[in-house]
């Protein structure tokens, strides 16, 4: 079995790394480049908020002597984490690509709830504009946002779950921690 040459101590700092680098290529196609969001869009971000915290707690307590189980419990977390944002990445990517429906608010049906009153004035005056979620904005090598989310999400879900392979396959967990 090929090993990876990253102690498990460092694995939650990279972890946290990519988790505020996506997050900051997220707000860099929405502010920067003016590509706004879908309703999905901002549920994909979701996953990224809540890794976090668990991913620095984790870097936190990894830099211990004896952490015992407390960093591979969160690393745990982390991999169920982005487990999830796997799962609403592929949700994403199948709306668009016509897989399946999405939801009624952002694709065809019915309008969004408005998030202001200047929404709801605009709503109400029809000059509100839903950003759908069955349309690729912007793609890159015949892959979307959504299908990128994807990939990383389960590349960190892979990176958050080599500590707990190293400790399942070792004796002396705290030995490589």
């Amino acid at each position: 079995m090929p090993t990876i040459p990253i102690p498990s101590r460092t694995i939650p700092w990279i972890v946290l790394a990519a988790t505020l680098a996506t997050l900051g290529g997220a707000f860099f196609f929405q502010y920067a480049l003016g590509l706004e969001p879908c309703a999905l869009c901002y549920t994909q971000r979701n996953p990224y908020y809540a890794a976090l915290p668990v991913a620095l707690l984790a870097g936190l307590s990894a830099r211990e002597a004896n952490i015992g189980l407390v960093p591979l419990a969160l690393m745990g977390a982390l991999a169920l984490i982005f487990a999830v944002s796997a799962g609403l990445g592929v949700y994403h990517a199948g709306v668009e690509y016509g897989f399946w429906e999405g939801p009624s608010a952002c694709s065809g049906g019915a309008p969004a709830f408005p998030g202001s009153v200047a929404d709801l004035q605009a709503a109400l005056e029809g000059e509100a504009q839903v950003v759908r979620c069955d349309q690729v904005p912007w793609s890159f090598l015949g892959i979307s946002l959504a299908g990128y989310n994807v990939l990383i999400s389960l590349a960190l879900m892979g990176l958050s779950l080599v500590p707990l392979i190293r400790a399942w396959t070792q004796t002396g967990v705290e030995d490589d921690l």
